[in-house]
């Protein structure tokens, strides 16, 4: 059995004057024998989330199944789905963020690109320590976590 695509690691960089990133090559080489080389980028609770194209399009289609009535729906959609964006990992490995997801995740010059399983996260250097530090606190609530999962 072919095991899926992992995106996993913490990689420090800086995000350059015109917007753009190099992606990490350990990042690059799942997008190359998994998916296309293209991705989408959305802003979420102070980052940016990166999704593969197939991945993302599976979201949407989730998305699609439910009722455009529903005010929760809605605001969903505007919040999570109205500012992404479509990109393409270019032949250096880099990808433009536009100026208004880097304005929302106050990326600004280092930055920390994420793997988080399915999708990868790339946050401000800063409130991505924050957090990690924050998250570290509450190890005994995780430990908890992950007996649950049987780890």
């Amino acid at each position: 059995m072919d095991s899926l695509p992992v995106f996993r690691g913490r990689f420090y960089h800086t995000i350059d004057e015109k917007g753009r990133i190099i992606f990490p090559s350990k990042l690059c080489d799942i997008f190359a024998e998994h998916y296309d080389n293209r991705l989408v980028i959305t802003s979420w609770d102070g980052y940016l989330l990166v999704f593969p194209y197939k991945e993302w399009a599976s979201i949407e289609e989730k998305m699609f199944q439910q009722s455009i009535i529903r005010k929760e729906v809605r605001e969903f959609q505007r919040l999570f789905m109205s500012g992404a964006v479509d990109c393409v990992l270019d032949s250096q490995r880099r990808i433009l963020i536009p100026p208004s997801l880097r304005k929302e995740a106050a990326l600004e010059k280092e930055i920390v690109t994420a793997g988080m399983g399915r999708s990868v996260e790339i946050w401000n250097k800063d409130r991505f320590e924050a957090v990690i530090e924050k998250t570290s606190m509450n190890a005994e609530i995780h430990s908890q976590m992950m007996a649950d999962l049987g780890i």
